[in-house]
Parts: C-alpha cells; structure tokens; sequence
C-alpha cells in the first residue's frame, strides 16, 4: 500500500517496516512544513501518523480505511527535525480496529494519535 501513496513519498516519508498490526514511518520537518510560528504545521505531523496507523492497519491483507482518528499535540517540531511515527494495534472487532501512534523526536514525543479503522468489502470507487 505505502509504495502506491504518492502522497506520503511526496512528503519524504519512509516506510521503515510494517506488518502485524504495527508499523514505524519516518519524516524529517522541512521549511515547507513549519507554519508562520516556526514550528511544524500540525497537518503535518497528523499526516505522518495518518500515514503509520494506514500502513499498520493494512498490515493484515484486506483494505482498511480511516473510520475517524484524533491527535493530541505534545511538543512542537521544527525545521530539521527527524520525526517517527509507530503505530501498534490495540484492538480488532468484527470490521473495525483501534490503533494508537506516537509521533516521536528522538526519545521526546511530539504527538500522540488515535485512530479507528473499518475494512470495506470493496476497494472504494473513483
């Protein structure tokens, strides 16, 4: 799935491994994503965990799509910086699943992410 994502790869983002219900994808902060504060634009980082939770989600075969997620914004990032996101699963039930990711900077966590996933039958329609 990852390699098809033109916009995760347009961002720098690398898929580091995946599989299982988990997944760790890495981003490093460029000048075109820090906002007029000189931090990291939050899309940003959500884009980054989006990214992780997508790829541990559809670790198991069957397309899995983003039923609704929430972030919460810890520490700010900059310029530079080299993010990584890890996501793990928490729970699978009939078609749907949680999933937690931590957005890290070296050891201090930048962001803490929430998503809920649902498996549609059908790949979804152009």
């Amino acid at each position: 799935m990852f390699a098809a994502d033109a916009a995760s790869r347009a961002m720098g983002m690398e898929l580091l491994e995946a599989g299982d219900g988990s997944a760790v994808v890495r981003m490093t902060v460029t000048a075109s994503m820090v906002n007029g504060h000189g931090i990291a634009h939050g899309g940003f980082v959500f884009t980054l965990a989006d990214t992780a939770f997508a790829c541990a989600c559809n670790s198991h075969g069957p397309v899995t799509v983003a039923a609704g997620a929430d972030i919460a914004f810890v520490a700010p990032a900059r310029d530079g910086d080299v993010l990584t996101a890890s996501a793990r699963e928490r729970a699978r039930f009939g078609r749907s699943g949680i999933y937690d990711v931590t957005v890290l900077r070296g050891e201090t966590v930048i962001a803490e992410f929430r998503g809920r996933s649902r498996v549609i039958r059908n790949a979804p329609e152009e």
